[in-house]
């Protein structure tokens, strides 16, 4: 599965990428909204691994925009946001799963799994 993860943590970031690799997936890294919407106008992604506080374009508005893509990627919001009205505007702007930080690796690689449709 090809999977974008869009995180401004560096502590988020690379155990992300060295864990979803080690599990088989093909990984591109964003630190802003803004290179994340690049990479998803680039190229097809199987899953968007999205945290919502982000510089600039936040992930909201990156969610927003995904709906527009041809090949629109599942998504899976991981973030530092955990409260109810944060969830139901993620879902309801598209969102698959929500998953608030901090995160059991194992319960994430659950939810990837789930939505690879495996």
């Amino acid at each position: 599965m090809r999977i974008l993860v869009v995180d401004d943590e560096e502590s988020i970031l690379v155990p992300l990428d060295f864990l979803l690799r080690k599990a088989g997936h093909e990984v591109v890294l964003a630190r802003t909204g803004e290179e994340a919407w690049e990479s998803l106008s680039q190229g097809a992604f199987d899953l968007l691994v999205l945290d919502l506080m982000l510089p600039g374009m936040d992930g909201f508005a990156v969610l927003e925009r995904a709906k527009a893509l041809p090949q629109r990627p599942k998504v899976l919001v991981l973030t530092a946001r955990g409260q109810e009205a944060d969830r139901a505007k993620a879902l309801a702007l598209g969102a698959e799963a929500f998953m608030a930080k901090p995160f059991a690796t194992q319960d994430l690689l659950a939810q990837v799994e789930r939505l690879a449709g495996r």
